[in-house]
């Protein structure tokens, strides 16, 4: 696909799409592959940080609304303090004994 001229113009070697299983490279063509390889993903790194830390804290700040949520919502509830008032009052109706 690379490998294809549009008609009228010469092929050129420069962008020649280069397989390195198949064709037989130098040491020097290795290496360079390698550090346009090392640059291009050192280019791309620092988007990919910027991502992660925006990720990071979106999910961070999820977490932290659902925990500040829950504790919120089970600091309203009174059923416990409901039932405590009524084995209260049981306890007010029932006649003393020794037990007690």
């Amino acid at each position: 696909m690379a490998e294809k001229v549009p008609e009228g113009t010469q092929s050129s070697s420069y962008a020649k799409r280069v397989d390195p299983k198949r064709d037989a490279l130098s040491s020097e063509q290795t290496e360079f592959m390698r550090k346009m390889e090392l640059a291009q993903w050192q280019k791309n790194l620092s988007k990919r940080q910027g991502r992660n830390v925006i990720t990071g804290l979106i999910i961070g700040a999820v977490v932290a609304g659902i925990y500040g949520y829950t504790f919120y919502s089970v600091s309203q509830e009174k059923f416990m303090d409901e039932l405590e008032e009524e084995a209260k009052s049981a306890r007010a109706r029932l006649p003393k004994t020794s037990a007690n």
